[in-house]
């Protein structure tokens, strides 16, 4: 049986670029997002018929776990996972709402935790699974307007450092993509793909397709 690829938030991006790349090279893919139609349209347009759409609001435990337990009831263990879930509300820090603030970190940071979490039993029993996490280059250099998403990204690198270190003794890889910017459209310019071979993948002064990043992904 083909692996299983779990990308969550690929529905649309990087995220959609990522599943349709792990299709075509032979995964089967569990497409989750918060939008039920979306992940199924997606999952309609990938290569092959073994791929599955997931409903799942990662920031909610409950859900998260939930969703895990059903993906290996249904799929079996999971080899790779794919976080690219995660939300942006730019804004002055004087300016910012607390509920937006807490929406991120739920988001883009806990959210991430909570799917390796419940991804990582299933992991340990597959052969050479990996998990790479989206971040951005705003969470290594900061910027302004973008405190909280600054922060939340800034935090994903940190997790993934330190979860990479907990589990490289059970064979199972953690990497971080952190682009620049990127287009969230399905239509896109293509750019060169880049060479990748540091842990922590930096696109600067660039806008990173989806191709891009699905290739960086891969690699």
């Amino acid at each position: 049986m083909s692996r299983l690829a779990v990308v969550c938030g690929g529905s649309r991006g990087i995220g959609k670029a990522v599943s349709c790349l792990l299709a075509e090279r032979g995964c089967r893919v569990a497409v989750v997002s918060r939008n039920k139609d979306v992940a199924q349209a997606t999952v309609a347009s990938l290569h092959g018929d073994e791929h599955i759409a997931f409903s799942c609001d990662i920031s909610k435990e409950q859900e998260v776990q939930k969703t895990f337990e059903m993906i290996q009831k249904t799929c079996g263990n999971i080899s790779y996972l794919v976080n690219a879930a995660g939300i942006n509300r730019d804004g002055l820090l004087l300016r910012t709402k607390p509920e937006d603030m807490v929406a991120l970190l739920h988001t883009n940071l806990l959210g991430s935790m909570l799917t390796c979490r419940a991804a990582l039993r299933s992991m340990l029993h597959s052969q050479g699974a990996a998990i790479v996490n989206i971040g951005s280059v705003v969470g290594l250099k900061g910027n302004s307007g973008q405190c909280v998403y600054s922060a939340s990204k800034a935090g994903l690198e940190g997790f993934t450092r330190s979860l990479a270190k907990e589990v490289a003794s059970r064979n199972i890889r953690v990497n971080l993509l952190a682009p620049g910017t990127e287009y969230a459209s399905d239509s896109f310019t293509f750019l060169p793909v880049f060479s990748i071979s540091a842990t922590i993948h930096c696109y600067q002064r660039t806008t990173l397709s989806p191709l891009t990043g699905q290739r960086s992904i891969y690699a």
